[in-house]
């Protein structure tokens, strides 16, 4: 296995997939999407071990606590030893939250009618 000393930041957050692609990654950072320290960085920014990366991936605000610097992709298995998911329970929370606003319907029943609809909203104000 070979551990880099140091390893930009966009090329990590491949390497530990958490972006699929490595210019998906550098597009994040070019968006303003990733943080160290609560600021923006960009895709050059080298990283350094127990650096916290912030990854904004709306709704949620994801937290990565860099335990090794990694400039290759490996099996998943293996990556678990490079990074720490530290996202808090609130934020996970969300994803939760999100999934519960949909309401599932009959396939073949059509859209909705103006009565239905107006029930659908009142039931997601609350």
């Amino acid at each position: 296995m070979l551990i880099d000393h140091e390893v930009r930041v966009d090329k990590w957050l491949w390497s530990v997939r958490i972006f699929k692609t490595r210019t998906m990654a550098s597009e994040a950072c070019k968006k303003g999407k990733i943080l160290i320290d609560e600021q923006p960085v960009k895709a050059s920014r080298l990283l350094k071990v127990n650096d916290i990366v912030q990854v904004k991936k709306p709704p949620v605000l994801y937290s990565y606590k860099v335990l090794g610097l990694l400039g290759k992709r490996l099996s998943a298995k293996a990556v678990l030893e490079f990074s720490e998911n530290i996202t808090p329970e609130e934020e996970l929370d969300k994803l939760k939250v999100r999934e519960t606003f949909f309401i599932a319907r009959d396939r073949g029943t059509g859209r909705p009618t103006k009565k239905e609809r107006r029930i659908i909203d009142k039931l997601r104000e609350g």
